[in-house]
């Protein structure tokens, strides 16, 4: 297993920042607060007291464009980081943006 830090360093889409705060669903049914901090169009990293793991599933329903999955690729000290099992429309990416800031 990797470090979460060199899997951190290997992303190259630059993410925005936000202070967007949601539900978190996990694979069992429950729902966490998380607030997302920042995101692009194919992730998004976010403070959550949920205990997950490498490779868990997740969904989240983001402002504008609805509710997307994604599978948690790192975690470490609350903040977790998780990849979109879909990218975010480039048509509507912005939208969704403006409204989590």
């Amino acid at each position: 297993m990797r470090p979460a830090i060199a899997v951190f360093e290997e992303r190259v889409e630059p993410r925005d920042e936000t202070l967007f705060r949601t539900r978190l669903r996990l694979e069992d049914g429950s729902a966490h607060a998380a607030t997302i901090v920042n995101v692009s169009p194919n992730g998004f990293m976010a403070r959550c007291d949920a205990v997950v793991a490498i490779g868990d599933r997740v969904a989240v329903t983001l402002p504008v464009v609805g509710d997307f999955s994604g599978e948690v690729r790192w975690t470490l000290g609350g903040r977790i980081g998780c990849r979109l099992t879909r990218e975010v429309p480039p048509a509507l990416y912005q939208f969704a943006l403006a409204a989590m800031r």
